[in-house]
């Protein structure tokens, strides 16, 4: 038996039937695209600038740590999933379309499982907060594919607006609170395959060979001006941060 919550409030309820309402006077084309948007397209797309972001972080100065950070973005929607298997059970809040029949349903197989939260929606904010700590012009498109999705599945008739905005929530308290412990393993964990024969995914050996080369070359130059110069330059370098922000 489903919990009070599952008798939404009224503006909860109006606004699933204001966004639902478009399904029932779009043609079903359209309908059938944004249902496939909602389902795999933005997953896809995220997907995509999750590796953008990868061949982006190692090229930078801080590979190790920027590659760590993007670790944490599918590590972190993992445990929001787990996170959401008890507090999905405890809500037991079933589909819209189980107590108003009268939303349009685009998908089926979604009969028996639970509305709250949106696992759709969290995984994509997860993947959007914690793309945004290592690139915050990917992670401003990725926040942008993650709002679209919460419209998608809404209009889609599988999740009230409360559903979309509990996942929004889930994932970014568990990207930001856990980030400190798992940047703590996952920082050291990068540096140490860096100087393995996996370094290839962490850094940019081309990137690597253009800075042994400028560091060879302002050796040479200091050593032929009295041996301090080049060492002076190297001491200048900024240590690389602990963050992947």
């Amino acid at each position: 038996m489903s919990t009070p919550l599952a008798d939404t409030t009224n503006p909860d309820l109006g606004l699933l039937y204001a966004v639902n309402g478009l399904a029932k006077r779009a043609p079903a084309s359209l309908d059938h695209l944004i249902s496939w948007i909602g389902e795999y397209g933005i997953l896809i797309g995220l997907a995509l600038l999750g590796l953008t972001g990868w061949l982006q972080a190692r090229r930078r100065p801080d590979a190790p740590v920027a590659i760590a950070g993007l670790l944490w973005a599918p590590l972190s929607v993992a445990i929001a999933e787990l996170a959401n298997l008890p507090i999905a059970a405890i809500v037991d809040r079933p589909r819209p379309f189980v107590d108003h029949p009268d939303i349009e349903v685009l998908v089926e197989g979604k009969a028996g499982t639970y509305s709250f939260v949106s696992d759709h929606s969290t995984m994509s904010m997860g993947i959007a907060v914690a793309l945004f700590l290592v690139n915050r012009r990917l992670g401003w498109i990725a926040g942008g594919l993650a709002l679209l999705q919460g419209f998608c599945r809404m209009y889609m008739g599988v999740h009230y607006p409360t559903d979309v905005i509990g996942g929004f929530a889930l994932a970014v308290a568990v990207v930001l609170l856990l980030a400190p412990i798992a940047m703590a393993v996952l920082v050291p964990l990068c540096h140490a395959l860096a100087r393995t024969p996996l370094a290839p995914l962490i850094r940019s050996g081309r990137g690597g060979e253009r800075g042994d080369g400028r560091s060879a070359g302002r050796g040479g130059r200091g050593r032929r001006g009295g041996g301090t110069r080049g060492t002076v330059r190297s001491e200048e370098q900024p240590p690389e941060s602990d963050l992947a922000a």
